[in-house]
C-alpha cells in the first residue's frame, strides 16, 4: 500500500467555539492569537480552517516552532468562557522552506515587488489561495 503523503502532513488542532456579542468566535488553546469569527456557528467554524492555516504559515515563516496539538479531550473547560462547542480543525503541517529558482516575466515581478514586502511570502500566499480554490 502506498502511504498517503497528504495524510502524513495533516494536523488537527482543537478549537473552542464561543458565543460573541455579534455572532460566534473560535479560538485555538494551543495557538494564542489564532482566532476566527462568523455570524453563525457554521461560518465561524468554516473560517477557523483559514485562520489556522494562515497562523501556522506565519509561525513557520517567522521561524517559530509549531506546537504539537493537545488532544481535544485533554483541554479543560474555562468556566469564564461562553463556550458552546469544540471542534477539531485540520490543515496541512507547514514544511521547511526550500529555495528554488523560477522564471517569471520581468513586469510581473516588478508588479509583485511594488505591492509585497516579501516576494516569496507573496507568491506562497497566492499559491495557497489558488490551490484552495481547486479543492
Amino acid at each position: 500500500m502506498v502511504p498517503d503523503r497528504r495524510r502524513e502532513m495533516e494536523v488537527h488542532f482543537a478549537a473552542i467555539i464561543e458565543r460573541a456579542s455579534d455572532g460566534f468566535s473560535v479560538y485555538f488553546p494551543d495557538l494564542p492569537g489564532c482566532t476566527s469569527a462568523g455570524d453563525t456557528v457554521q461560518a465561524a467554524a468554516a473560517n477557523a480552517g483559514d485562520a489556522l492555516a494562515f497562523h501556522l504559515a506565519g509561525m513557520t515563516e517567522d521561524g517559530d516552532t509549531v506546537p504539537e496539538p493537545t488532544p481535544l479531550d485533554a483541554i479543560e473547560r474555562d468556566i469564564e468562557s461562553s463556550e458552546i462547542g469544540r471542534i477539531l480543525v485540520a490543515t496541512e503541517r507547514p514544511g521547511k522552506s526550500i529555495r528554488l529558482s523560477i522564471t517569471m516575466d520581468e513586469a510581473l515581478i516588478g508588479a509583485i515587488d511594488r505591492v509585497a514586502a516579501n516576494r516569496s511570502g507573496f507568491l506562497a500566499e497566492a499559491a495557497r489561495a489558488a490551490l484552495a480554490r481547486r479543492s
